[in-house]
């Protein structure tokens, strides 16, 4: 009998003050924040009761092989364009350019990072 592969998907929430809080979310856990984009915003209470009234946007992450998502790219694919600058290319010499394989901007199941940052405060304090 297959055994069933428990997925995972760590939040890393960027604050104001600069600390970052990390978040395990598995399995049923991560399906509220399916079909949202790099650049959307959600309310805490999808990822779990602790982040009430806070507001998080979500900035980037990477796929379960290690991809970047690129908030220019639409949808879930893998794509490898051409690139000399940005998110998943970073040149070393001026006017260098390279073919990089990177994915498109929507969460779904095979994300494994999500970055966040914080837009609205809640009653409680992120960590203790």
């Amino acid at each position: 009998m297959a055994k069933k592969q428990v997925t995972k998907m760590v939040i890393n929430i960027g604050t104001k003050s600069g600390k970052t809080e990390k978040i395990l979310l598995q399995d049923e856990a991560q399906a509220p924040l399916y079909g949202y984009v790099i650049g959307d915003e959600f309310e805490g209470s999808l990822i779990g009761e602790d982040y009430d009234g806070y507001v998080f946007k979500i900035t980037g992450g990477t796929d379960k092989n290690g991809f970047p998502l690129r908030p220019d790219f639409e949808g879930n694919l893998h794509y490898k364009p051409l690139l000399s600058k940005g998110v998943g290319y970073k040149p070393r010499k001026k006017g260098e350019r390279k073919r990089k394989r990177l994915r498109g901007n929507e969460i779904q199941d095979d994300v494994a990072q999500l970055n966040c940052v914080v837009v609205k405060e809640g009653s409680k304090p992120l960590s203790e």
